[in-house]
């Protein structure tokens, strides 16, 4: 994996990008409507381990938003409300989030942006270019397994990138770890001090609700007859007789030393330690049941960061910046059915994009006019006509944009190369029927281009197409949208190799171990069948540089 772009960060300054004096187009009030704007935005992504509860944490956020009316689940039984970021059929039908989404609402007179990323290993790759446009991360963990394997892979990068991180501890309605045990966990594997704002009260059948210290407030979790969920709020100090009168004695004398523990051991939440990544604000509840999102939310609008910094190749370009820049972390096709176009979708990192705006695509140097631009919601469009820095908009993409393009006022503004997983898995692939070649082919492109699949052509022998994954989902994923997207039926003939290397120049002798491909954009690559291949291959081909990425080898492309 290539080394993931920093594109909004919280750490020390680098250097300033060049920018021109503002002209008289831009008076003061316009700067201060700017500035007024990215103040108000708060765009973030949702990183769990599968099953922990994203999406339905994304459904909940949306319903206390008023964006809709009945919050889904990914996992919801026949008749039930369906997620609404999960707007794949493949989706619906298995439970699972294997796409990035983006959603706008607007909330106690913020904007904000969600992005809400697949939960599956298979499409880590996915997630880890989500996180490039977001300013925070809200973690999600669930409260009987803590700290789970995707949730450490997703946790580094998003700190890796200098984005502040909080955690929700979920599921709290079920039996669950002991509370210390789980703060304790999440500091000794995350390395990173963990501060409650919230502290449960028992859980599982004997869930009370939460307390937050830092106001003093019990959120008393009750159910009726209806099993509905409701959360009477008290202010008072954890001794007090109302306390007693809503959780009960014993509870309340748990609650009592706990808090006292808390207090005593703990320090105070420190919103700078927070955005500076030393520290983790934790919350409990029970996202099924609406339990302690609120509270969340309200610390969350305080806490969270405005739209930050992107850190370019040449500087740094910061949101106030008068001039409009942009860049695309994600494209996607074929997001409605009545449309059956492609989306790229871009974070707008500086100035206020405008529809219409001219900017420069600074990978080709072409001048582009934006003037179809829209927002989402899951697979819904609505035409944009201004979006600030943070604002996640899409871009109707007639196959000009990729992933990692900056689309600038400014020539010349470029990213740090993306990240890009080294498959692990491939397969040839053809149609089953001859007649279906052009919409085969098309389907090929656009499905590659979102990064579903990479895609490889043998340097001898048959032309048929090699595939490359991470994981096996990613193949069946393939296979469905080119059937229901496309029409298009497949076959697979699984190949035995297990590991690439990209290659900084075609070997000058024939090669005898490995297979001689090259990637979609031309670029040599060599597949193996285990490492000790890649030794006898270095030994046969001394002048070639391997390399476990396409950047790592010279090349920086997507």
């Amino acid at each position: 994996m290539s080394e993931a772009p920093t594109s909004t960060s919280h750490a020390e300054p680098e250097r300033e990008l060049d920018q021109p004096a503002p002209e008289a187009a831009h008076p003061s009030s316009e700067a201060a409507h700017l500035a007024s704007q990215v103040e108000r935005r708060r765009t973030f992504a949702i990183i769990s381990h599968p099953d922990a509860g994203k999406t339905t944490l994304t459904e909940k956020l949306l319903l206390y938003s008023g964006a809709i009316r009945e919050a889904g689940s990914v996992t919801a039984k026949a008749g039930g409300a369906q997620a609404t970021s999960d707007w794949m059929s493949i989706e619906r039908e298995r439970g699972i989030s294997i796409s990035s989404a983006a959603m706008q609402v607007d909330y106690r007179g913020f904007i904000l942006n969600l992005l809400d990323t697949p939960g599956h290993q298979d499409f880590s790759e996915d997630t880890y270019r989500t996180l490039t446009a977001a300013d925070s991360a809200v973690m999600l963990l669930d409260a009987a397994r803590g700290v789970q394997e995707q949730t450490r892979k997703l946790f580094a990068v998003s700190r890796d990138r200098g984005i502040p991180i909080f955690t929700f501890i979920n599921k709290l309605d079920r039996p669950a770890q002991d509370p210390y045990a789980l703060l304790d966990e999440v500091e000794t594997t995350l390395g990173i001090q963990a501060v409650p704002v919230t502290w449960p009260i028992g859980d599982g059948p004997d869930f009370k609700g939460v307390y937050e210290r830092t106001s003093n407030r019990l959120h008393a979790y009750e159910r009726t007859e209806r099993n509905a969920r409701r959360a009477p709020v008290t202010t008072a100090a954890p001794d007090a007789p109302e306390v007693a009168a809503l959780i009960g004695e014993r509870a309340q004398a748990k609650l009592i030393d706990d808090i006292a523990l808390l207090d005593s051991v703990l320090p105070p939440l420190d919103r700078q330690r927070f955005l500076a990544g030393e520290i983790t604000p934790v919350f409990f509840g029970s996202v099924l049941t609406n339990f302690g999102v609120e509270v969340f939310l309200d610390h969350f609008l305080e806490l969270a960061p405005a739209p930050g910094k992107l850190v370019t190749t040449q500087g740094v370009v910061q949101p106030t910046d008068p001039g409009f820049t942009g860049f695309v972390f994600k494209v996607q096709a074929n997001m409605n059915p009545r449309h059956r176009d492609r989306t790229a979708f871009l974070r707008v990192a500086s100035g206020v994009f405008h529809r219409g705006v001219q900017a420069v695509l600074t990978r080709t140097g072409r001048d582009v006019k934006l003037a179809r631009a829209h927002t989402m919601f899951a697979d819904e469009r609505a035409t944009v006509d201004d979006a600030f820095p943070g604002d996640i908009i899409g871009l109707v993409n007639p196959g000009t944009f990729r992933i990692g393009d900056v689309i600038s006022s400014r020539p010349g503004v470029e990213l740090p190369s993306f990240p890009r997983f080294a498959p692990e898995r491939f397969a040839t692939v053809r149609t089953r029927s001859t007649d279906k070649h052009k919409a085969f082919r098309k389907g090929l492109e656009q499905l590659t281009e979102e990064g579903v699949v990479q895609l490889f052509y043998p340097a001898q022998g048959a032309r048929d197409p090699i595939l490359g994954v991470v994981g096996q989902l990613q193949f069946e994923v393939f296979e469905h949208r080119m059937r229901e997207e496309y029409g298009v039926d497949v076959l697979f003939d699984h190949q035995p190799y297990r590991v690439i290397r990209w290659l900084d120049r075609t070997p000058e002798k024939p090669v005898r171990f490995g297979m001689l491909a090259h990637d979609r954009d031309d670029q040599a690559v060599a597949l193996f069948r285990f490492d000790g291949e890649i030794k006898y291959f270095q030994d046969e081909h001394p002048e070639v540089s391997l390399a476990e990425s396409p950047g790592a080898a010279g090349v920086v492309r997507l």
